[in-house]
């Protein structure tokens, strides 16, 4: 990867010396004029080659890290680290255990593409935060929202797909209970100065059910239940399930993998 990312690097060097020396060189352009179509052109590297999902079964990509195949949750421990117990059903999906805390990977990630689908059920009862709350924490730190927002209303920087506290949804694409919704998250781990602020703030992209409701939206810090934002330096971290404590019926999840990016 670092090789890859170094020719790439390269090539843009190469290409951005080459529009330096045809500057604001336009179509009819008598330097344009002398250039061939390959003066523009590399051929490598070539992209690595992967396999997409298949729709009609749901896989994930070749390259990904399958976090739940609707088997067991062996890539997962709760929160004090031990075994989970939360349910895995004979479908193909898990069902969260309100007994049982936060469902935690054991491994740790930085900058990855994230998807995951989960289900409100059909006669979930309740009404603003207290109705199928749940969210997937990136890196153990920062929340999107998982909650059923269909008729459904509350504080909007709340609602499902929001970054929790900081950042509405630009639309709410939502399904009603009892049909599975897409979560998609492209994330950007921020990096850090040595007095532990932002050298460059954690940035995030969500498609909810294919659509677009947060575009590259930067974080200003860690997404807090009560109070503020808050800067905290850290590394590596996990993908954190949360098991909120509203008295609703558990949601549940199928189909999360991730790519590292």
């Amino acid at each position: 990867m670092k090789k890859y990312l170094m020719c790439m690097a390269l090539s843009a060097i190469c290409l951005s010396a080459s529009a330096q020396q045809f500057k604001m060189a336009g179509a009819n352009d008598e330097r344009t004029k002398k250039m061939d179509p390959r003066h523009s052109e590399f051929y490598d590297p070539q992209p690595a080659k992967v396999t997409p999902g298949d729709i009609t079964t749901n896989s994930a990509p070749s390259d990904a890290i399958v976090l739940f195949d609707g088997k067991d949750l062996s890539m997962w421990v709760n929160d004090k680290g031990e075994a989970s117990k939360w349910i895995v059903n004979g479908d193909g999906t898990m069902t969260v255990n309100k007994q049982d805390g936060n469902l935690v990977t054991k491994d740790y990630f930085r900058d990855f593409q994230l998807h995951l689908e989960w289900c409100v059920p059909a006669d979930i009862e309740g009404e603003g935060q207290a109705r199928g709350n749940s969210g997937v924490f990136l890196q153990g730190m920062y929340e999107v929202q998982i909650l059923d927002s269909y008729n459904n209303e509350t504080y909007v920087n709340g609602m499902a797909a929001s970054l929790y506290k900081q950042s509405a949804p630009l639309v709410c694409p939502i399904r009603k209970p009892g049909e599975w919704n897409v979560y998609d998250i492209i994330y950007t781990a921020p990096t850090f100065k040595e007095d532990g602020t932002y050298r460059t703030h954690p940035f995030v992209t969500v498609l909810f059910n294919g659509v677009l409701v947060q575009n590259n939206t930067m974080l200003v810090g860690t997404t807090e239940y009560v109070g503020f934002p808050a800067v905290q330096k850290h590394g590596d971290g996990p993908i954190s399930l949360q098991m909120h404590g509203d008295p609703s019926k558990a949601i549940s999840f199928r189909n999360i993998w991730l790519r590292k990016l």
